[in-house]
């Protein structure tokens, strides 16, 4: 399988102390994931990892990452382009292929498999950027029409209703 983003990397490489990788999208890459998450453009798409591996499970590592990024995003009220900053850490567990735990824990970090003894820390970062995007994209200062409804009604309006005539 070929990614947008590929960069694969030996997992023994952490078992000796571990180990600290950056991963830059050029140009290219940006477009292609671009495509891939449907946003209009990505202008900056990088991706630091800290591995070190997991004492007393073979094979698993704890991956640390930072992820920046800058996307063109359309607003889902306005259609108007805008752009969206993402700047946020995050772990993962990188586990051998079929491995994996049966955890349903949404608290627990999330795993990425991997075969080969080769992990594709671009395809981890890809992943990761899908997560922490909005959902629904809103331009700064955009609110929706029920949201503004709400904050200009008077906080007494929906009792008016209920008040006995006359």
């Amino acid at each position: 399988m070929t990614t947008e983003l590929s960069r694969p990397w030996k997992a023994e490489l952490a078992f000796h102390g571990g180990a600290e990788i950056e991963v830059v999208a050029d140009a290219d890459e940006r477009e292609a994931v671009a495509a891939r998450l449907g946003v209009a453009a990505i202008a900056e798409l990088a991706c630091r990892f800290r591995l070190a591996m997991v004492p007393g499970e073979f094979g698993r590592l704890i991956g640390d990452g930072f992820l920046r990024a800058r996307l063109t995003r359309d607003c889902v009220v306005t259609l108007d382009p805008f752009e969206e900053r993402i700047a946020e850490a995050f772990r993962v567990r990188f586990v051998p292929e079929g491995s994996e735990s049966d955890d349903d824990d949404p608290e627990a970090d999330d795993e990425v498999p991997y075969a080969s003894a080769m992990i594709d820390l671009g395809e981890a970062a890809v992943e990761q950027l899908a997560l922490m995007m909005a959902p629904y994209p809103r331009k700064p200062g955009v609110a929706l029409a029920e949201d503004v409804e709400e904050q200009s009604a008077s906080p007494f309006a929906a009792l008016a209703r209920f008040r006995p005539s006359d």
